[in-house]
């Protein structure tokens, strides 16, 4: 078992600053993701953990003790890497043994781990096969279990699963939650690009952009309360709408109107010095329904996906971009007609002008 600090923890390159003062505590036993766009610092605050990287300011601590200057093979961390990085001459056994025949394990204890390891990960009858007779999901399977052989307090993983096609993704994806379920007692650290994986594995998310910490949270407190804009866009496929508004009323709830649609009350709590200033509402594409009222946006449809038990169905309604709306598979929408579509006042959500995300109300907040 083990906890992890990150406090103030930089890293720069010469002149050039990647990762700004993070601070983050990481619980024992808990499954933790790194998301963020491409450049925001996630595969490298991963390999400063992992001891790949020095760490330019700040300290980390395993246990309460800083590591800062302790080797990688001294931290008790085993890394699954996005390449699998197997010894082609090598059978699927003597793979999993190597890091134990260098840490001069007895050859019962080596044999017990390994094949331990590969009952755990349903890779049993491939032990004597060499690397390039297996698919790559079975790969993937034995980078992991050569790391789960050496016993770590801690397991990282960068994009482990990219290099797969779709359906061994997911079946892979799988087998990780078992292995979590499994190693309960183990942390996780686990980087990614796919919401899904961050989505269905994590206990906590952690959103990166240009080298800080967004927000940290549960899926479902990301996906429900955003803290900024940039969590609510990037959180949720397709993104979340968001449109310039006006806070035409304070109170709980407020009285908001998007640009080019109708004024509608929001769960939110705005103080009367809010009043006026821009702001921006945000709808998620699956809260939206369609009406045959007016409803809180009314456009054209100018592309329609279906996608078998949802539809797509994406609306000019005036704004800088399409309005996208996730709904019934069986919807019959075509494009070129007009479709009002609305959604409950405790799905809304609210932006100042900075970007920050106002405080929805205790029912929403509730929900």
């Amino acid at each position: 078992m083990a906890d992890l600090k990150l406090t103030k923890v930089e890293k720069a390159y010469g002149s050039v600053q990647v990762l700004h003062g993070i601070d983050l505590d990481i619980r024992s036993g808990e499954f933790i993701v790194f998301v963020g766009p491409s450049g925001c610092g996630k595969s490298t605050l991963l390999r400063l953990i992992a001891g790949l990287e020095d760490i330019t300011a700040g300290t980390l601590s395993i246990d309460g003790k800083v590591v800062n200057a302790l080797p990688p093979a001294k931290r008790g961390i085993a890394m699954v890497f996005q390449s699998y990085a197997l010894y082609p001459h090598m059978t699927v056994y003597d793979n999993m043994a190597f890091g134990l025949k260098l840490a001069n394990a007895t050859k019962a204890d080596l044999d017990q781990r390994v094949r331990a390891a590969a009952e755990m990960l349903q890779i049993t009858p491939l032990l004597d096969r060499l690397p390039r007779q297996l698919s790559g999901g079975q790969r993937q399977r034995v980078a992991i279990g050569r790391a789960i052989v050496r016993d770590p307090k801690v397991f990282l993983f960068d994009e482990p699963l990219s290099n797969l096609d779709a359906a061994l993704r997911v079946q892979t994806r799988i087998e990780i939650a078992r292995l979590h379920e499994r190693m309960n007692t183990t942390t996780m650290i686990y980087v990614t690009h796919d919401q899904v994986e961050a989505m269905t594995l994590a206990d906590r998310i952690v959103v990166l952009n240009a080298g800080r910490v967004e927000q940290v949270g549960s899926p479902l407190q990301l996906y429900h309360a955003p803290d900024n804009l940039f969590v609510a866009r990037f959180i949720g496929s397709p993104s979340m709408n968001i449109v310039p508004a006006t806070i035409e009323a304070a109170g709980a709830p407020a009285r908001i109107r998007p640009d080019g649609g109708r004024t509608v009350d929001a769960d939110v709590e705005v103080a009367n010095a809010m009043t006026g200033p821009g702001a921006s509402l945000g709808v998620r594409p699956e809260d939206l329904r369609p009406t045959d009222g007016e409803g809180l946006f009314r456009g054209t449809v100018t592309l329609v996906e279906k996608l078998g038990e949802v539809t797509l169905a994406y609306l000019d309604a005036g704004q800088p971009e399409p309005i996208v709306a996730k709904i019934d598979g069986e919807a019959r929408v075509t494009r070129g007609e007009t479709l009002a579509v609305t959604a409950p006042a405790d799905r809304l959500h609210v932006f100042d002008s900075a970007g920050r995300a106002l405080r929805r109300t205790r029912a929403a907040r509730a929900a």
